[in-house]
């Protein structure tokens, strides 16, 4: 899991001047805490459900971001149910307008977004011999190139803020490939040189960096 960090320059974050009546703010005594918005690609299944649950129960604005528009909504029941607020809305990663578009509605709908965890994935289990090449693009279109347009349109908001964290989610295959994920493997190394690319472009000289195993951490200050 590869994550680029901007560490914010106050204690919470600003309510949305936009909206005053969002569901982002919440209420303790004469202090408002701004809850979490988090937006999380492949968030119909898997991985990126159980997560999306979690930020619900931590009472969290989910955006939801996925195809399949049953799914998505029985995931926001979900995060509904455990307390906290989701937006649904189907989109494909491999269109750069439509996550740029499915962004805009959720920083209108909830506010600055403070995370964005990019896990949605496709994969083609066969010998690469085997493997057509509408095939191999639709892995590689989703799988790496969804993280691509996912980080441009998180970046776009959270670099003017100097504040937000980017989640890249990640697999052992991005560090040691295996027969017959040809695809797979390929883009999920791509996501590594992607990141560990544009993390040494968003550095400052006296920005701390710690690299770990499977995560490279990056704070701006």
């Amino acid at each position: 899991m590869n994550r680029i960090g901007f560490s914010p320059r106050s204690r919470w974050p600003v309510a949305h001047p936009r909206n005053s009546r969002n569901p982002r703010l919440k209420m303790d005594g004469n202090m408002s805490k701004a809850k979490e918005v988090v937006v999380i690609t492949g968030a119909s299944a898997g991985v990126g459900r159980a997560t999306a649950r979690l930020f619900g129960e931590r009472g969290a604005c989910v955006g939801l971001i996925a195809r399949s528009r049953r799914r998505l909504e029985a995931a926001k029941r979900e995060i509904e149910a455990a307390g906290g607020h989701s937006l649904a809305l189907v989109a494909d990663v491999a269109n750069a307008q439509e996550i740029e578009t499915a962004a805009e509605q959720i920083e209108n709908e909830f506010g600055p977004i403070d995370i964005w965890i990019n896990n949605a994935m496709a994969t083609v289990f066969a010998p690469f011999h085997e493997v057509t090449p509408e095939e191999f693009r639709r892995t590689t279109e989703v799988t790496y190139l969804g993280y691509v347009y996912g980080t441009m349109a998180a970046l776009k908001r959270m670099k003017p803020r100097d504040r937000g964290v980017i989640v890249q989610v990640g697999s052992a295959l991005a560090y040691r490939s295996i027969p017959l994920q040809s695809a797979y493997c390929g883009a999920k190394h791509a996501i590594v040189g992607f990141t560990d690319s544009l993390r040494s472009e968003l550095m400052r000289p006296t920005a701390p960096s710690t690299p770990g195993p499977m995560a490279t951490v990056s704070s701006f200050r």
